[in-house]
């Protein structure tokens, strides 16, 4: 009892001395006490647990869209979207578990805290309005519907839950006396010491939940005809036997977007202000025609693109890989692609050198065509005719070298072909060639050129051999 009766004058005579420190601080050293004995004090019950959060509104239902052609006769429309639900309240914050307290601790004791309490629920999304589309001929035809696409009211929130109750203490003060030694001794002392117990706070308050959010207002889509509308179909790729002797109609709606769709209606109608109309539709029909000998069925692994272009014209991406000869003609909106002959691009350079024959006028240069194309295929030739002759320099084994000398290079005439099926004989003796550079014996190089070409197409093949010119077999 002498130290808290002696605490007690203190605190008095402190007062007295300074008390407009004591009024300004007071609350602050208050709290700071507590903060320090709630520090190294044990705890008196278990702390509530929180309350659960409240569970979230269902969202509003989304209206239906709708499609209806306008001819003047009165409608009425609801579109609107359903509201949403409230969310639910938090759960209230349980209570600490509180206990008696002891005679003796032996510590300061602060009481256990209740649970905070739970959040609410939000409220639920709006449901959103139904989007409209209207075929008509004619607007003024609108003016007989009155329409309703509003969307659904968010729900409202749900209310926090309060917190729970903290413990409170029984005594807030009490004395236990500590004794040392045996008593009757010379040694025996008691110590008197005061202790104290803090009342637990109660829980936090939860915090409230957010209202939902409107759903959104439907739109407006208009469309001048009085038929539905066929989709964009403005691109089509597909195997050429599929596209062989069949139509295709390319289209592409276009679309213009408009404001205050909400005056085209009945007064008092509820939409979106701003719309798309219809206002042109752009179509191009294209017919594949196949005339040509090959078999549609050996290209089924190739592909032609048609692409619309423009308001009436199309664009035609034959395949990269295949050589086609065609021809288009266009007739208003309908383009007709007619396939005269195809060849893989993997065929038109498989020319090989069959050999080099004969001597003097009768030389010649045999050229195989091994994919067996050419009565498909042009085909032009120029050449490139070297003599090898000895080189006075030694070469590095000590004997001459051989040095080949341009003798004729340019384009081989007509007249200098002869073709009999895929077999090209260049008849090189009927060039402009010095006869001396013709005859047995000489070691010749010849490098051609082949430019095959069919229709629009044309790529080059370049071809060499390096021989020497056969003496005549004696029969």
């Amino acid at each position: 009892m002498r130290v808290r009766f002696f605490s007690k004058l203190s605190l008095f005579i402190t007062i007295l001395a300074f008390p407009q420190l004591i009024t300004a601080t007071s609350t602050s050293q208050s709290l700071l006490c507590s903060s320090v004995l709630a520090a190294n004090a044990e705890t008196l019950g278990e702390a509530g647990d929180s309350g659960e959060t409240g569970v979230q509104g269902k969202n509003g239902r989304n209206s239906d869209n709708l499609t209806v052609f306008a001819d003047g006769s009165p409608m009425t429309l609801d579109l609107t979207g359903g509201d949403g639900e409230a969310g639910q309240q938090g759960v209230v914050g349980y209570d600490a578990f509180c206990e008696e307290q002891s005679e003796t601790v032996g510590a300061n004791l602060r009481g256990a805290d209740g649970g905070n309490g739970g959040d609410g629920g939000d409220g639920g999304v709006g449901g959103n309005g139904g989007s409209l589309t209207v075929y008509t001929t004619n607007k003024e035809h609108l003016k007989q519907i009155y329409v309703i696409a509003v969307g659904g009211e968010g729900g409202a929130p749900g209310k926090a839950g309060e917190g729970g109750l903290g413990c409170e203490c029984d005594r807030p003060y009490w004395n236990e006396e500590t004794c040392f030694g045996e008593p009757g001794s010379s040694n025996y002392s008691c110590t008197t010491e005061e202790f104290q117990c803090i009342d637990g706070y109660s829980g936090r308050k939860g915090r409230d939940g957010r209202k939902g959010r409107d759903g959104k207002i439907g739109t407006l889509t208009l469309i001048n005809l009085d038929k539905s509308l066929a989709p964009d179909y403005p691109e089509v790729t597909a195997p050429i036997s599929e596209l062989k002797g069949r139509g295709f109609t390319l289209s592409r709606n276009i679309w213009q977007s408009k404001d205050n769709a909400s005056a085209l209606f009945a007064p008092g109608s509820k939409i979106a202000n701003k719309y798309k109309e219809l206002v042109a539709r752009h179509e191009h029909s294209v017919l594949i025609v196949w005339d040509a000998p090959q078999p549609v069925e050996n290209f089924d692994d190739k592909q032609i693109t048609l692409a619309l272009k423009g308001e009436d014209d199309v664009n035609i991406f034959l395949p990269k890989d295949l050589w086609l000869e065609t021809q288009t003609v266009k007739r208003d909106n309908l383009t007709e692609l007619f396939v005269f002959n195809a060849v893989r691009t993997k065929d038109v350079d498989d020319l090989t050198i069959d050999g080099l024959f004969g001597q003097g006028a009768n030389l010649e240069l045999d050229i195989f065509d091994e994919a067996e194309k050419s009565n498909l295929i042009t085909t032009d030739f120029s050449i490139k005719y070297r003599v090898g002759e000895k080189s006075e320099n030694k070469n590095i084994f000590g004997g001459s070298s051989t040095v080949y000398k341009t003798k004729y290079e340019g384009a081989i005439p007509p007249e200098a072909i002869a073709k009999n099926n895929n077999l090209f004989t260049l008849q090189l003796g009927k060039l402009p060639i010095p006869p001396e550079y013709l005859q047995p014996g000489l070691k010749v190089e010849v490098e051609v050129v082949a430019k095959r070409s069919m229709a629009e197409n044309s790529m080059t093949q370049k071809l060499s051999t390096k021989t020497e010119i056969e003496p005549a077999s004696q029969s």
